[in-house]
């Protein structure tokens, strides 16, 4: 995640909230390896916290229209006063204004006749303490907002808009209900598949464009690769713009994002609307400018939900419920801070997230409104399963919850959590709780945790308290009955060694062999690309490992090809690190994230790697269902970095070989039979290479596959 500040009409709106009563969160001490997120500091705040909990509704929320009446309905206890204001045009200067009246439970309701499908609005929502006089009062959007139209430009100002929700033809697709152990996801952002001029897409970095078939980039590549899930970055409506460079706000100067973007989508702007960044064309694509006023990116999103559904893949959405859009106003901070934010004994916003404000999961209606959303998604788009960002920041009540609901609507839901961040860390609290969790250990233990003084078993060392016995317990999904292990089920452990966050598994490697400089301006990035022989090895020694492991399989999207993240040399943006490898290019909409499938090609051993290794996971079951007693592992008498395991799965007898000793071939004994080769240093798949019988060599930095030919 990243910093950025707010506007100076917050600032104002937060000197003018100093006068009323500010109220922090509950005692929230947490079990299960978990830190304390934060104490009161006063009875008389407690007290006051405990005022506000009172609230709760059960009315529907939200815009709508019944009996040829259309209805607003918004939550926000602690205002005073709150008009409705209505736009014929998203970009109107002025708006028609209605008064709203407030319920005992704090909802404000007004209503228009007629039916009024299309309509723009929002709401000017007034605190103690506030100008009902000010015409110029920040119109915040409709948190149940079905679609909103958003400005492109900093501080993203927003209109809510009257959704009909009309039927859509699904053509016979529903939830695919994969068993977890099964999944091989694919974490992708919907732009950079196919923004790219080598994905030979015609609507780039789009929705449509992802769709495109027979392109090179692209939902056609997905399926090639064999993967069955794949986990979409944020697509709910999200802040596009940061601060603007070298500006100050409240005291922060901007000095760490000369591009002014957020490219991924980890600040939220509205929890219920699918984000239209990905509905407008990549090309047509401005600031300053209204883009999504058609709602069209409602039937966009179902229509990348439906095609991916016919080519039996999954949609993963990865949602943020931990915290808010930083860049802009006129959301949940105006409508009513004190109930939806975690605030401290003076009122100011609780960044245990590291973005500007916590959301307070722990309320009630907040609750609601996140459970709310989340089976939104899965009735309107009939999303598969979440993966939730910083998921110890939301409180076990509600991720309980989420999971009670969802697995009432669909039992087969998937449900992962990043379980760490400001609220601690607990991938087994999330595993009692019947999710899975990404696996960090299996990350830093295989890759390393950093490329210069930490690396990993692939590497031929020893990252921090991993040995022989913590990569014997990965290979079985990490589980408790292990030492630190930290899963109930082996599906719950999400194995992965590279995401969207720091350096692509490709350039830990470049890296870490110290083939390249992290500090070196790369100028031919073609040439940079192509990997070494020494690379090539490990980034197949580590892809052997992660797809013959017992667990979920995550990969993230060029992995398979060993993508680098490489800022342009001549980019006109005035970055420092231009010409170097990324480790956090969340502020790219440029081709430092965009795959380049040129580059595929160019490591297409690699790729055709991948393909196999995915191709055997999916035909033998051993690899996924394998029980624990069914795996039976042997170290190498002249090596701490060779190790074998035998699995015996279902008839079948497979036989797995590491030797991730960077100096040293090892010859390893073999049971007795005969043995075909599927996986070796050069290939991988379905097709045996060899024959072998009592003894095998493998040479350094591989690894192999034995199947006993019965």
């Amino acid at each position: 995640m990243n910093y950025a500040s707010m506007s100076k009409s917050v600032y104002l709106l937060l000197f003018l909230l100093s006068f009323s009563q500010h109220i922090i969160g509950e005692n929230l001490f947490v079990t299960e390896k978990r830190t304390v997120v934060y104490q009161p500091d006063t009875t008389e705040f407690i007290k006051r916290y405990k005022e506000l909990d009172k609230y709760y509704s059960d009315k529907k929320l939200g815009s709508f229209v019944e009996n040829g009446t259309t209805y607003f309905k918004l939550f926000a206890p602690s205002a005073i006063n709150v008009r409705l204001c209505t736009f014929t045009k998203p970009d109107d200067k002025k708006c028609k204004e209605y008064f709203m009246i407030k319920d005992e439970n704090g909802v404000w309701e007004a209503e228009i006749d007629a039916e009024h499908y299309g309509l723009f609005y929002g709401y000017k929502v007034y605190h103690k303490g506030d100008d009902f006089s000010n015409s110029d009062k920040t119109i915040s959007v409709d948190p149940y907002s079905k679609a909103v139209t958003t400005k492109t430009a900093y501080m993203n100002p927003r209109r809510s808009i009257v959704v009909k929700e009309e039927p859509y033809d699904w053509e016979g697709t529903d939830w695919l209900n994969h068993d977890w152990r099964d999944l091989i996801i694919y974490e992708m952002h919907v732009r950079d598949m196919t923004a790219h001029k080598s994905s030979g897409a015609k609507h780039r970095g789009t929705y449509k464009g992802l769709i495109e078939k027979g392109k090179k980039g692209g939902i056609d590549y997905i399926k090639s690769l064999g993967v069955n899930a794949v986990e979409i970055l944020p697509a709910q409506e999200f802040g596009y713009c940061e601060i603007p460079f070298k500006d100050s706000l409240e005291g922060k100067f901007n000095t760490w994002n000369p591009y002014e973007r957020n490219h991924w989508g980890y600040m939220t702007g509205a929890f219920f609307a699918p984000a239209s960044y990905y509905s407008e064309s990549w090309k047509n694509f401005k600031l300053n400018e209204w883009i999504g006023s058609s709602g069209k990116q409602i039937n966009d999103f179902k229509e990348i939900v439906k095609a991916l559904h016919k080519e039996k893949i999954a949609v993963i959405m990865d949602v943020v419920y931990n915290h808010l859009s930083e860049y802009e106003i006129g959301n949940l901070k105006q409508i009513d801070k004190e109930y939806y934010f975690r605030l401290d004994s003076k009122g100011n916003y609780i960044a245990q997230s590291w973005c500007g404000n916590d959301l307070k999961t722990e309320r009630p209606m907040v609750r609601r409104l996140i459970v709310e959303s989340i089976l939104h998604w899965m009735k309107e788009y009939k999303v598969d399963g979440f993966r939730f960002d910083l998921a110890t920041l939301i409180d076990w009540k509600t991720i309980e919850e989420i999971r009670e609901h969802a697995v009432r609507l669909n039992p087969n839901v998937i449900l992962i959590g990043e379980a760490w961040g400001g609220g601690g860390y607990s991938p087994d609290g999330f595993s009692k709780r019947g999710y899975a969790a990404w696996n960090d250990q299996i990350r830093n233990g295989i890759k390393g945790e950093n490329p210069n003084d930490g690396l990993g078993w692939i590497f031929g060392k020893w990252y921090n308290n991993n040995s022989p016995k913590r990569i014997k317990s990965y290979v079985n999904g990490t589980l408790v009955k292990d030492t630190l292990g930290l899963f109930l089920k082996k599906e719950h452990s999400v194995n992965y060694l590279e995401s969207h966050d720091g350096y692509t598994l490709g350039d830990f490697i470049r890296i870490g062999t110290r083939d390249v400089d992290p500090h070196k301006v790369i100028k031919d990035v073609d040439k940079h690309v192509r990997l070494t022989p020494t690379q090539l090895k490990i980034n197949k020694l580590a892809a052997l490992f992660l797809l013959t492991s017992q667990g979920m399989t995550m990969i993230h999207s060029g992995q398979e090809f060993a993508r680098s993240k490489v800022i342009h040399h001549k980019s006109k943006v005035k970055d420092p690190e231009k010409g170097r490898m990324d480790h956090n290019s969340y502020n790219k909409d440029n081709e430092t994230n965009y795959l380049n499938y040129k580059h595929a090609d160019t490591n297409k051993e690699l790729l055709d790697y991948y393909k196999g290794l995915i191709e055997l996971r999916k035909k033998y079951s051993a690899f996924r269902h394998a029980d624990y007693d069914q795996v039976a592992f042997l170290e190498h008498p002249l090596s701490k970095f060779g190790l074998a395991y035998l699995i015996e799965h279902e008839s079948e007898n497979f036989i797995v070989l590491f030797n991730a000793d960077k100096n040293s071939d090892l010859e390893f004994p073999l049971p007795y039979g005969t043995w075909e080769v599927l996986v070796d240093k050069n290939s991988a798949g379905l097709i045996p290479v060899s024959i072998v019988e009592r003894t095998l060599k493998v040479e350094s930095s591989t690894g192999t596959v034995l199947r006993k030919i019965n």
